[in-house]
Parts: structure tokens; sequence; C-alpha cells
């Protein structure tokens, strides 16, 4: 028998105090739940931070999960956007090795996936891609066609439509 793995994307209000996302995550892995994406940024006023946390594992005990995140200290507020009307975005920074001679090809697929070249050389660019992970996902499928050096992407970052809290 296997068991059903899911995604969820879950927004963490906490303290901005040491060892909080240590804790956090601890929850998940205890759980058996895979952090796939985690950002974390401060809050307005910088005494709370929000994380963004994409993940994958068995659904059925996601809901326990969010509970004991919640009842943490340091954790005001741990809601599951999956299932949300949320404006969802990612970003990836692409650093691809190529001469004139192709750079041509490779500015085509910046144009047509609406990203940025953030930096170029005689021997290299760094693209910039944003929008939804489906989005960044085809780009990056796109330009393996050609020497990725690097690549580096900042997981899911998410926002609640109109009054809805995040």
């Amino acid at each position: 028998m296997t068991i059903q793995q899911s995604t969820h994307t879950l927004s963490v209000h906490v303290a901005n105090r040491p060892g909080v996302l240590a804790r956090v995550a601890q929850v998940f892995s205890r759980r058996g739940f895979n952090i796939e994406s985690l950002v974390v940024s401060p809050a307005m006023d910088g005494k709370f931070s929000r994380m963004t946390i994409g993940l994958s594992g068995n659904p059925d005990g996601l809901e326990q999960i969010i509970k004991q995140v919640g009842k943490l200290v340091d954790v005001l507020t741990c809601v599951d956007h999956s299932d949300d009307s949320a404006v969802v975005r990612e970003l990836a920074l692409v650093k691809v090795r190529v001469g004139v001679e192709k750079r041509t090809e490779v500015l085509q697929i910046v144009e047509h996936f609406s990203c940025k070249t953030v930096d170029m050389t005689e021997t290299s660019m760094i693209i910039m891609a944003t929008g939804a992970s489906e989005k960044v996902d085809a780009f990056v499928g796109m330009i393996r066609s050609f020497e990725v050096v690097e690549l580096v992407r900042t997981g899911k970052v998410l926002m609640a439509r109109g009054d809805q809290p995040t």
C-alpha cells in the first residue's frame, strides 16, 4: 500500500526570535512531511516574520500539524493556503554560459517567458524569471538546452487575495 502524497503551501506568522524556524521545521519533520521550499521574511513592523512553507506529505496528518504549529510559543497563526484564492509567485536566477552565437536564441526564450536579463558578460548571462512555479519550471526546462552554470530559486511566496488575511 502506498501513502498518498500531496503538496501544500502554508503561511506561518511568527515572532521574530532565534530558534523559531527550527521549532517549526521540527514539527513537520516528526510527522514525515518534507519541506520543499521555505521563505522567511520580516513582517511590516519587524517584530514578526512571515514563513511561507511549501511542503509535501500525507494529507491526512496536515490538519494536526497545523494545530501543533499553531500551539508553538512564538507562532501567532498557521494557515494552509493550498485551496484559497491567493497570489502565488516564485523567483529564479539562472546563470547561463552562452557566447554571442547563441545569445539571440536565449534572448528569445527570455522574451517568451517575460523574464529579464540582470547581468550579461561576453560569456554568460544571468536571467531572472518570476511567476507561478509552473511558469518558472517551464522556463528552467527550456533554458536547460543551454549550459546552465547556476540556478537559485526562492520558493513560493504568497498573499491571500482581497480582505482575506494571509
